[in-house]
């Protein structure tokens, strides 16, 4: 399984590259900006994106949507429940005034359980509300992509419309944490740093510890 973990935009989304080292098949986990650079890195590995998997809709981490879709035909992949969510003309409104591209609509839902192949890499759908109403991490043991929901030493904010606290950490404690301790934490962003795991984060993270 190949990782390459970028840092794009102006708010430092974490954008992962992942792909099978065998068929050299690849999706795009958040792709908030620096296209070129994305689709370089693809290309200096030899890979072919097939998708784009948005772990939540906001426009840090979408709007490259277009751009990467325009450039290799992939196909856009959210959670039924963002997808219905940033739909709303009130949503994007409200998202609007961060001035960022807006993705096209998603090709493909997804919702808890199901398994997005790419290649041989099987990647498990987590749905993980609380800081959207269709969050998902993205599970293929041992790493796990944890956009918004889960980050170095933090959790994703609630603030924003959609977002709930008590959803957020009932979707941590009951979804994420139950997942083997060893399993490798790479965050939407890097706030508190860029990978981990979910002991380190069980041990130390202030939100996960109740010393916040």
């Amino acid at each position: 399984m190949i990782i390459q973990q970028i840092i794009v935009g102006t708010m430092a989304v974490c954008c992962y590259l992942v792909g099978c080292e065998e068929t050299k098949m690849a999706a795009v986990i958040d792709p908030g900006g620096n296209e070129d650079q994305i689709l370089a890195a693809a290309k200096a590995k030899g890979l072919t994106i097939e998708y784009i998997i948005n772990t939540h809709g906001h426009a840090d981490h979408d709007c490259g949507n277009g751009v990467i879709k325009a450039a290799t035909n992939a196909k856009i992949i959210i959670h039924a429940k963002d997808a219905e969510f940033f739909a709303r003309p009130e949503i994007k409104n409200y998202f609007s005034v961060l001035g960022l591209p807006a993705s096209p609509p998603a090709d493909q839902t997804v919702i808890d359980g199901d398994v997005i192949t790419v290649g041989k890499v099987k990647l498990t759908v987590i749905h993980t509300p609380g800081h959207t109403p269709g969050g998902i991490c993205l599970y293929a043991a041992p790493n796990l992509f944890t956009g918004d929901t889960l980050f170095v030493g933090a959790v994703g904010r609630t603030d924003f419309p959609g977002g709930d606290t008590a959803t957020l950490m009932n979707s941590i404690r009951q979804k994420i944490l139950t997942l083997p301790p060893e399993t490798k934490v790479w965050p939407g962003h890097g706030y508190g740093g860029n990978s981990s795991t979910l002991a380190k984060e069980a041990k130390s993270n202030p939100y996960l510890t109740g010393d916040f």
